[in-house]
């Protein structure tokens, strides 16, 4: 199964736009705390779409909303319980709220808010409340019962002996989602999608499921949890009737609403198709819908709402809920057209074995798009591109949509002013100024290419099962299509098609690419740690493995000058014929399925930390007050009604601040019961 959810620190780091004003740069950046920065986006263009098409854009975000607690309770099985018990005292808490415990209490709920749950949205690991548990013991207990979410019969005593060793004990559900080889990934995730279940286990009970002829094969276990239950192993299965009904039966509704007012029949019957397979849950259902979906290129509305991606599972099967809402922004789409109608070429042309390659593209569509609403897994953290369907025969049958989000991209870009990340890490001048003239530039169409081309390129020989790289599958899959946009970013046609201003152009990318998986990405590991991440090892992997295959023509390496280190680029020709080495061996693993020689590159290239290099980077950092992780509150949308309930238009606006939004979102859009056994 295909990972195509790209991220990419650069984009939160670099500012190469033109200089704003403090005002504007306030309206960006709204809040930190902990490792993180709260920003706002704006939404460009949105009053220029027709009444219907707002109203349409105001029922999908209402839809996209909804399923907000799934990805709690998908995130861990107490998550939902210590988000309300936290709510509950932060809002109605009547002792000193200045003191050094409410105010750590109110910084671990920004994180649990931030984080979907109580793992950190990124390196998975569990916060650890700063506040003493004796404190949050009196705070709880201190609140009226009624606003606590107890179970039928229980008291606030039985609450706090339920939720206490989950916060407080660091060795109960140390690790959201654990990588580590050698181990039970599922017994050592604290994810809830299994429960009683081993990782055999789980592995037999798909496997016994699989027809290796069949050549349409559904996405076995998306859209369910997978138990074991007085000795026997069933699925619960994500749907209206089944789990997590409560909220989808909203979702549903408003989608509903949504497909009365869609564009066109086109659009209407993707949206229905998605209605039903919530109603079955039926993965067949759901391919449909994906082909139906991946097929609707006249919309200028479009959206992702459901269990869409798996990073959140351990062995790469089940899908988190994730939701988001867009229109095309036309311009900007110009290039990623380009690209789309250059698709075989770019194939035809890649270094990898002409075995491995798709003999007629199909289906390639790319556009630029402006995003409306963030949810689920896309909310607050939300990636900067998206490719999807991940099914491989559909890609292979049908096609792919390919998107960049350009209004996330230039608000990270915004609120990077003046942070002086390039002065303390980029190594000279020179490059310095190639960020500076091609970086926006570069950084985006780095993820057209990877998005639209890296990810829909390739095919798997017949007989391979697409789930064979198992745990390994989405860093290789992320570095697949890195090294697919890398190789072409490089190449001459992308000049001549007019999508880079100069043959130097990509170089900003490169120098950006390398200093990130060789340094500056190491900011967001804590001390000690391994890099678990699937786009971090992806990122490392690639740059550790071109520092190394390089170095005796010292292609990259690492320089040093006043007592600190840089990354040096000396030949950027030989790095791209590097890249492509790298990328013709990636593809073969994927095709082949060869699971060893996956298993080998990512525990030797993309693992492992140097515990110096990664100390004086840290240091370095610190030094810039910069949170090395950001996310984004959504607008408000507010609808206009006519004296018989019509809509006539929907106003946006952008004052909520986060705090509030997180708490309105609580109050509006948590259909799900606390307990979801």
């Amino acid at each position: 199964m295909k990972k195509t959810i790209c991220m990419i620190i650069a984009a939160a780091t670099f500012s190469t736009s033109v200089e704003i004003s403090a005002a504007e740069k306030n309206f960006y950046s709204v809040e930190k705390f902990a490792d993180l920065e709260i920003l706002r986006y704006k939404v460009p263009g949105f009053e220029d779409l027709t009444p219907k098409q707002k109203e349409l854009v105001y029922y999908l975000s209402q839809a996209a909303l909804q399923g907000r607690d799934i990805l709690y309770d998908q995130n861990g099985k107490w998550n939902l319980a210590i988000r309300r018990t936290l709510e509950a005292v932060y809002i109605q808490y009547k002792g000193d709220r200045n003191s050094k415990d409410f105010k750590a209490l109110e910084k671990y709920l920004k994180q649990v808010w931030f984080a979907n749950g109580i793992h950190h949205h990124y390196s998975t690991d569990k916060f650890k409340p700063e506040f003493s548990q004796n404190f949050f013991v009196q705070a709880v207990s201190s609140i009226p019962a009624q606003s606590l979410p107890l179970k039928k019969g229980e008291s606030i005593k039985d609450l706090l002996n339920d939720i206490t060793p989950v916060m407080f004990n660091p060795k109960i559900m140390t690790k959201r989602v654990n990588q580590t080889e050698g181990e039970d990934l599922v017994a050592t995730s604290a994810g809830n999608y299994y429960d009683g279940v081993t990782q055999a286990e789980a592995e037999a009970f798909y496997n016994n499921m699989k027809d290796p002829s069949d050549p349409t094969p559904i996405s076995y276990g998306l859209n369910s949890r997978l138990v074991k239950r007085n000795g026997k192993i069933q699925e619960q299965v994500y749907k209206v009737g089944g789990r997590y009904s409560e909220a989808l039966e909203k979702v549903v509704y408003w989608l509903e609403k949504a497909a009365a007012v869609a564009e066109n029949d086109q659009q209407k019957a993707v949206i229905e198709k998605l209605i039903s397979y919530n109603k079955s849950g039926d993965l067949k259902e759901f391919d449909e819908y994906a082909i139906l979906w991946v097929g609707d290129l006249n919309s200028d509305i479009d959206f992702v709402n459901g269990f869409t991606e798996t990073y959140g599972d351990p062995l790469g099967m089940k899908a988190s809920w994730e939701a988001l809402v867009n229109f095309k922004n036309k311009e900007a789409s110009r290039r990623t057209e380009i690209i789309s109608n250059n698709a075989q070429w770019f194939e035809s042309n890649s270094p990898v074995d002409n075995r491995f390659k798709k003999e007629n593209v199909k289906g390639v569509s790319a556009k630029v798009i402006t995003a409306a609403i963030l949810g689920g897994d896309s909310y607050p953290s939300t990636a900067i591109g998206i490719n999807l369907p991940n099914s491989n025969w559909i890609r292979h049958d049908h096609g792919s949509k390919s998107v960049t989000i350009e209004n996330i991209t230039d608000a990270y870009d915004k609120a990077a002013q003046g942070n002086g990340f390039a002065e303390e890490f980029v190594w000279s001048d020179t490059e310095r100024n190639w960020i500076e003239k091609y970086g926006f530039q570069a950084d985006n169409l780095h993820t057209d290419l990877h998005e639209c081309l890296g990810h829909a390129s390739g095919k798997l020989l017949p007989g391979t099962d697409p789930d064979a790289l198992k745990a390994y599958t989405s860093t290789l899959e992320e570095a697949r299509a890195d090294l697919f946009a890398l190789y072409y970013i490089a190449d001459p046609k992308i000049v001549s098609l007019g999508l880079l201003p100069t043959a130097d152009a990509y170089k900003s990318e490169y120098y950006k690419y390398m200093m990130n998986g060789l340094m500056t990405q190491l900011t967001r590991i804590a001390p000690g740690k391994n890099i678990e991440e699937a786009h971090m090892r992806n990122r490392q992997l690639i740059a550790a493995w071109v520092l190394e295959k390089g170095a005796q023509d010292k292609v990259v390496e690492f320089k040093k000058k006043n007592g600190k280190t840089f990354v040096v680029i000396n030949d950027y020709d030989k790095m791209r014929t590097l890249l492509g080495e790298l990328l013709a061996e990636i593809q073969r693993i994927k095709s082949t399925g060869d699971y060893e020689a996956g298993k080998n590159l990512v525990e030797t290239y993309a693992v492992k930390v140097d515990p110096d290099l990664h100390k004086e980077v840290l240091a370095r950092y610190e030094k810039l007050n910069i949170a090395p992780y950001k996310g984004f509150i959504n607008p408000v949308y507010t609808p206009v009604k006519d004296s018989n309930g019509n809509i006539t238009d929907v106003k946006i606006s952008y004052d909520e601040g986060y705090s509030e939004q997180m708490l309105r979102y609580s109050k509006d859009y948590s259909p799900l019961p606390t307990y979801n056994d």
